[in-house]
């Protein structure tokens, strides 16, 4: 009895594992890129890390540059008013006193003593800016004061308070200027036509 349950039975094995190996992969696995594209993609990525180690280059030349350039330029601030100073020394002796024994070796040392620390500047890349006839410019020049003055175009620097200075292209101290402005218009002088007629 136990025995022909048994045979009668059929056996699933087989059809689950012939069921399992005939039922089709849900999702198709992506191809891999050609050849020709991984080369391209490696040929880009080469290209953006040459390009950025050339930016690098050039930033960090250029800062070097300008250290060098610039690193004296608080120094030279406090430079100035010695140059000032000797400016104004010179500028205080009068004409007759400056020719006279006593003081023209005394002059002329000053005076060479000003020449060389303009010389010594220059040579590190400080310029003086002396405007004095020079169209104003507000990048290197600080007006005091305007003025009218006959047969100067307006906007003309007629004098100069204080010299200006520059280190490269970049502005240490502006000069001290005063401009000239344009004239007020004249009124016309009246004419004999113009007179009032008193008599009645």
């Amino acid at each position: 009895m136990d025995q022909s349950d048994d045979t009668a039975r059929p056996s699933n094995d087989n059809t689950d594992e012939e069921s399992l190996e005939g039922a089709a992969p849900t999702g198709e696995a992506e191809a891999p890129p050609s050849p020709e594209a991984q080369l391209a993609q490696a040929k880009d990525q080469l290209l953006r890390a040459l390009a950025e180690v050339e930016n690098t280059r050039r930033r960090a030349q250029r800062e070097i540059e300008d250290a060098r350039k610039y690193s004296v330029a608080n120094f030279a601030r406090d430079v100035l008013n010695v140059a000032d100073n000797l400016r104004r020394a010179l500028d205080a002796v009068p004409e007759d006193a400056a020719a006279s024994e006593d003081l023209k070796a005394l002059v002329e040392g000053v005076s060479l003593t000003e020449r060389e620390l303009l010389s010594a500047m220059e040579r590190h890349g400080i310029r003086k800016v002396d405007p004095k006839g020079e169209k104003f410019d507000h990048n290197l020049h600080q007006a005091m004061f305007e003025t009218d003055m006959a047969g100067v175009e307006p906007g003309t620097v007629i004098e100069v308070a204080q010299a200006g200075y520059v280190i490269g292209d970049r502005l240490l101290r502006p000069a001290m200027v005063g401009v000239a402005k344009k004239p007020p218009a004249a009124f016309p002088a009246p004419g004999a036509g113009d007179q009032l007629d008193t008599k009645a």
